[in-house]
């Protein structure tokens, strides 16, 4: 047994770190979606998890680290639409910017790196499972979940029904039996990518949460050690993830521990595409080198927010500085 010590999203409290297998600890980390290079917001999560699987290796024999990567999502379809490219380059040029970037970054690749559209099967299989067991249900060509049927549906984020159909931002649509029910599969157009399935005649595709837990379960099992991910991801995403996994293979937990990195902001705000204030990780990383990139990511607590500007470079710059003349007098430059 280490001292290692983990805070855990879902009990809120700090807990001593025992692998469900000491011989095979196992680790899901959520990717990119690859409809745009990522900016320094989106780099944060993969340096934080990069340093504890890192650390996990240290202590343990084994870390099978899994980290998955969105190719079939409405962003990517929309950017593909907008720019006049196939979507399948779209995806495979801007994975190969992710990969220059995070490796920028010094973080070492994920043992298993899948992309969703590889894996359409298990999630229908998944999605069947959950209509078998009564979780989920066909209306209009959509398969939704049925948040009714899981009593604890919210225990991650810890929100109240009407909080959580405000966050997020659902649509109310007629052909749903709760406002709150997510999506797990949806009828696609011509003009989209689309798969032969079981719950409509005409073609469809994923919903965003399906895909996690359908690669999940397919390299770590059922139930694993470690899910991680960014704070705006607790809700939504991993708390419909968590839902849909436990309701499907029977268990009470997907991961023992949970775990969220705090934002990057600009000043008082934080860092997002949407709100225009973002700096893309290769503009960083080429004006001030991969590393000190890295240190600003991890100058603050991994769970509190980290401001990043040209001051905050500069600082981990000269940190970097004292650092290699104490080891051996060589500038970070």
């Amino acid at each position: 047994m280490t001292d290692i010590t983990l805070y855990n999203t879902l009990t809120r409290e700090k807990e001593p770190f025992v692998p469900l297998d000491a011989e095979n600890v196992r680790v899901y980390a959520c990717g990119p979606t690859v409809y745009d290079r990522i900016h320094v917001g989106n780099a944060r999560p993969i340096v934080v998890f990069d340093v504890l699987v890192r650390l996990l290796r240290h202590h343990y024999p084994q870390v099978t680290y899994v980290r998955n990567i969105t190719d079939v999502d409405d962003k990517i379809i929309t950017r593909a639409a907008e720019s006049d490219i196939d979507i399948g380059k779209l995806c495979d040029d801007t994975i190969a910017c992710f990969h220059r970037d995070i490796a920028a970054l010094g973080a070492l690749p994920p043992d298993h790196e899948p992309r969703a559209t590889a894996f359409i099967d298990e999630m229908i299989a998944m999605i069947t499972l959950l209509i078998e067991k009564g979780h989920a249900y066909v209306a209009e060509g959509h398969v939704l979940f049925s948040v009714a049927t899981m009593p604890s549906y919210g225990k991650l984020s810890r929100r109240s029904m009407d909080d959580m159909i405000a966050g997020a931002r659902v649509e109310v649509a007629p052909y749903k039996r709760d406002a709150a029910d997510f999506v797990l599969w949806k009828p696609s157009n011509d003009d989209q990518p689309g798969w032969d399935n079981p719950f409509d005649r005409s073609k469809g595709r994923p919903g965003w949460h399906i895909e996690c837990s359908a690669m999940a379960k397919h390299y770590l099992g059922d139930t694993f050690d470690i899910h991680a991910g960014g704070l705006d991801l607790v809700f939504p995403h991993h708390e419909n993830e968590m839902a849909q996994s436990c309701c499907a293979h029977d268990t009470e937990i997907m991961a023992r521990v949970w775990m969220h990195n705090g934002f990057v902001t600009m000043g008082d705000e934080k860092m997002s595409k949407s709100l225009g204030n973002m700096i893309r990780a290769h503009e960083a990383i080429t004006a001030h080198r991969g590393e000190t990139v890295r240190a600003a990511l991890l100058a603050a607590h991994y769970r509190a927010p980290v401001s990043l500007g040209e001051d905050a470079f500069a600082e981990s710059r000269n940190v970097l500085d004292r650092l290699y003349r104490s080891v051996g007098n060589v500038s970070a430059d």
